[in-house]
Parts: structure tokens; sequence; C-alpha cells
């Protein structure tokens, strides 16, 4: 091969892995199991300006990829696990098999974490209306004094987590936040919506500027989701 045509091989081969397309390949794809990693419901720009699309690419197709990936390899020399949903694997994890234990939890947890976040954006922002708005004033103090403390959660988060607020079967409403991929799964408890603040959600336009990101995260709230799911979490039906 002359250099000349060595260089656009090289070239070539950099700019095919460089494309959106071969990065969605490679990295969306996680290992075969019983878990499995749904596409982003909408486009990857959807959330622009407030979230970029580089982010939301490199968030979905290679960290949410790779807690499928590693929770599928947790699981598959033990069959009841495989067998099981997550929402009940991760509302049972001191019963998990204790060699494969954390894994379950900071796998099985981001795995449920990341579906339930995709889910809940892609929206417009603004405010909710309806049973879920009511609920919202009668728990939370209304949507100003929620925004204000589910923003506070998730800036006192020391390093990674997530602020949520949670959801019980009587429609009850409450904000806490929780480390690494904890999730309230864990305490028997179900999330109704959550924002992740590991650094990977947002660092790339955001830097260290959580406050601006949890700030701006409100514009991309898909409400008419969020109503859904509380919802069905008073029907007994929310599973993630």
């Amino acid at each position: 091969m002359t250099g000349f045509s060595r260089r656009r091989a090289i070239l070539g081969a950099t700019a095919l892995f460089a494309s959106p397309l071969f990065t969605r390949e490679v990295f969306a794809q996680p290992a075969a199991g019983p878990f499995t990693l749904a596409p982003l419901p909408y486009a990857a720009d959807a959330n622009e300006p407030h979230i970029d699309a580089q982010t939301m690419t490199i968030h979905h197709d290679r960290h949410h990829a790779a807690y499928v990936t590693n929770l599928n390899a947790a699981v598959k020399d033990h069959s009841q696990v495989a067998a099981m949903k997550l929402q009940d694997i991760l509302a049972k994890l001191p019963e998990m098999p204790e060699a494969v234990r954390t894994a379950i939890r900071n796998n099985g947890g981001g795995h449920a974490n990341h579906t339930m976040f995709w889910l809940v954006m892609g929206g417009k922002g603004g405010e909710p209306t309806g049973e879920l708005a009511a609920a919202i004033t009668r728990d939370l103090g209304g949507m100003d004094k929620l925004k204000a403390d589910f923003n506070r959660a998730g800036l006192t988060q020391f390093g990674s987590g997530w602020a949520f607020v949670t959801v019980d079967k009587d429609g009850k409403l409450a904000i806490l936040n929780r480390p690494n991929q904890d999730t309230p799964l864990m305490d028997g408890k179900r999330a109704l919506f959550g924002n992740d603040v590991w650094e990977h959600a947002y660092y790339l336009k955001y830097q260290n500027r959580r406050a601006d990101y949890l700030a701006a995260w409100w514009n991309v709230v898909n409400w008419a989701e969020v109503a859904k799911r509380y919802a069905a979490a008073k029907a007994g039906t929310l599973d993630i």
C-alpha cells in the first residue's frame, strides 16, 4: 500500500469511528442477556439547548449501555435472579447472591434509574395539571417550593448520585437524594421522577456548574409522562 493510500485508509477509519452512527452501533448494543437497552424515546437533540445531543448520546449509548452489559454479566450464572423483574431484584437486594450483590446494586440501580430518566424528559417543561399538580401542592408546597427543594437535594448530594421525587401507593409525594446508582426501589418505594447528578450527565455543557444544570433541567421535563407515572403508581402498576 502506498503512503498516500495508507493515509486515506487511516483518515477514512477515523471518520467512521467518529460518526454518530458508528458510535451508536458500537456502544448501544449491550451483551446478550435478560436485560436490554431501549432506544431513547426521542431524538438525541430533543432536549437542546438545555441538554446537548452529544451528552445525551454518550450518556445513553455508553453509560447506560454499560450498566445493562454489566448487569447481564452479573446474573448470567444465577438463573433464578435472571428470571426476576428488575424492580423485584432491587427490592430484594439483601437476598441477592453475595458474590454479585454489589454488581447488581450498582448496575441494576443504574439501569432502573436511567430507564426512568429518559422517559421523564423530552418535554417542554412548564407545569403539571390536574391530580398531579394537586399532589405537588398538597405534599411539596407547590411548584416553586418543589423546584427549590429538589434542586437543593441534587446540589447537596455529595459526589455522584440522584435527586428523586418518590410516590407511594396512596399518591403521597416526597423528595430525597441517593448516592451513586442507589434507587428508591431498594427501599420499597417508587420514583415518580428523578434527575441524574453524576458529572457525566452535565459536564460537557455545564462543567462544574451543577446548579445551572439543575435549574435548566426543568425545561425538558415531560409532565404528561410524569402524570402517567403518577396514575400508574396509584394503580399499583408502576414498575421502574
